[in-house]
C-alpha cells in the first residue's frame, strides 16, 4: 500500500506514466470528452471531488512547466483556485481548449460544477 499521494490505482498509474511535454487535463463534469483519450473519472455527485482539491492533488504528483485555461475563468473563482495552486495558466479560447483534449495524454474528470473549471496541465522535469 502506497504512503502517501494519490491512491486511486488508474490515475496514480496515468500520472506516473507521464513525461516531458505530455499534457493532462483536469475537467469538470459538464466538458465533453473526446472518445479516444482515456479519462479517469472521479466524480460521484456534483460538487465531489471539487476541482480544487483534484488539482491539487495531481499538482503534489508531477512537475509542471505550464498550463492553459479558458480565457473566461478571468476574474473568477477558477482563477483564484488556480492562483492558489500557484498556476498561471496561458489564456486560450474555451473552444481551443476543447479542441486541444484530444491531444493530452489522459483527462481526470472531476464531479466541480462551476463553468470553466478546466485546465491543461503541460508536464515538464524535475533535473
Amino acid at each position: 500500500m502506497k504512503k502517501a499521494g494519490i491512491i486511486n490505482a488508474p490515475l496514480s498509474g496515468a500520472l506516473a506514466a507521464l513525461g516531458h511535454g505530455h499534457l493532462v487535463a483536469i475537467a469538470d463534469c459538464g466538458l465533453p470528452l473526446p472518445a479516444s483519450v482515456p479519462v479517469i473519472d472521479l466524480s460521484l455527485v456534483r460538487g465531489i471531488p471539487s476541482f480544487p482539491d483534484v488539482l491539487a492533488a495531481v499538482l503534489d504528483e508531477i512537475v509542471v512547466e505550464g498550463a492553459m485555461a479558458a480565457r473566461e475563468v478571468t476574474g473568477s473563482i477558477v482563477e483564484e483556485w488556480m492562483d492558489s495552486a500557484g498556476l498561471t495558466p496561458s489564456s486560450i479560447s474555451h473552444e481551443e481548449l476543447k479542441r486541444m483534449l484530444s491531444g493530452v495524454q489522459v483527462i481526470v474528470r472531476t464531479g466541480e460544477a462551476t463553468p470553466y473549471a478546466n485546465v491543461i496541465l503541460r508536464c515538464g522535469v524535475d533535473f
